[in-house]
């Protein structure tokens, strides 16, 4: 993988990562050769796609069909009044090049199939998955796997919201291991459940934060464990999460 060179501009502009022992240059020359394919760029994938900008991440692709629409200003801060009827890869891709112009952002402005997905998780680093329903997070489980890539993966409805990291390539369960039943077509949905934005976007930031320390390889991070936080009564915990032998996606 080629090299990055900071320029004196990088070196301000990232300056309070720099400064972070065991980050420093080596932590954010890896971020500007890092490749990220985040699905989803609602309330979840809004924040984590700003964030992976803001942070200097080299190269995003947004991969959403949707439109923004009126309900979805409350808690989806990449889009404003003005992007209503946008595709929302396209509304985000403006925000993130209005944040860091030097990132290099390829929109996919469909609901992309199974095959798709592995089309594109083949030529990245990490999938961040921000969507808010079964097939879609299963496709792109499945398109993780065959790429060998890690996938973060976040959830949050009402006031709360699960993280967790899957890389068996690395070790470690992935996430049909988490959810293994089929189930139904819909995870439980904000627009019939109801959310508070700044939930979905404790967990969007929470995603972009593991996706940074996983690529630039700083810290522990939540490969083999799944964190649930209960922000109405502000109880989070961690919990270990093994492979299943009979997992319908990676079951040796």
């Amino acid at each position: 993988m080629a090299s990055v060179m900071l320029s004196d501009d990088d070196l301000e502009r990232y300056s309070r990562q720099l400064l972070l022992p065991a980050f420093d240059l080596a932590g954010q020359e890896a971020l500007g050769r890092a490749r990220v394919l985040i699905l989803g760029l609602g309330g979840l994938g809004s924040p984590a796609a700003l964030y992976l900008a803001a942070a200097g991440v080299g190269s995003l692709v947004l991969v959403d069909g949707d439109a923004v629409e009126p309900s979805n200003l409350q808690r989806q801060l990449a889009h404003g009044e003005a992007d209503l009827g946008r595709n929302k890869a396209r509304s985000a891709a403006d925000a993130v090049a209005a944040l860091n112009a030097a990132a290099r952002v390829e929109v996919v402005a469909e609901r992309a199939d199974e095959a798709r997905l592995q089309q594109l998780a083949g030529r990245v680093d990490l999938a961040l998955d921000g969507s808010d329903n079964y097939p879609a997070r299963f496709a792109l489980n499945r398109a993780c796997l065959a790429a060998g890539i890690p996938l973060v993966a976040a959830a949050a409805v009402r006031t709360e919201g699960q993280l967790a990291t899957f890389h068996p390539a690395a070790g470690g369960p992935c996430y049909r291991c988490l959810v293994p039943e089929e189930g139904a077509t819909s995870a439980l949905s904000c627009s019939e459940s109801g959310v508070l934005g700044p939930v979905v976007g404790t967990l969007g930031s929470l995603a972009a934060l593991e996706a940074l320390k996983v690529l630039a390889g700083y810290g522990g991070d939540l490969r083999g464990a799944v964190l649930t936080l209960d922000l109405f009564n502000y109880q989070i915990r961690r919990l270990d999460l093994a492979p299943r032998p009979d997992c319908p996606d990676c079951g040796r």
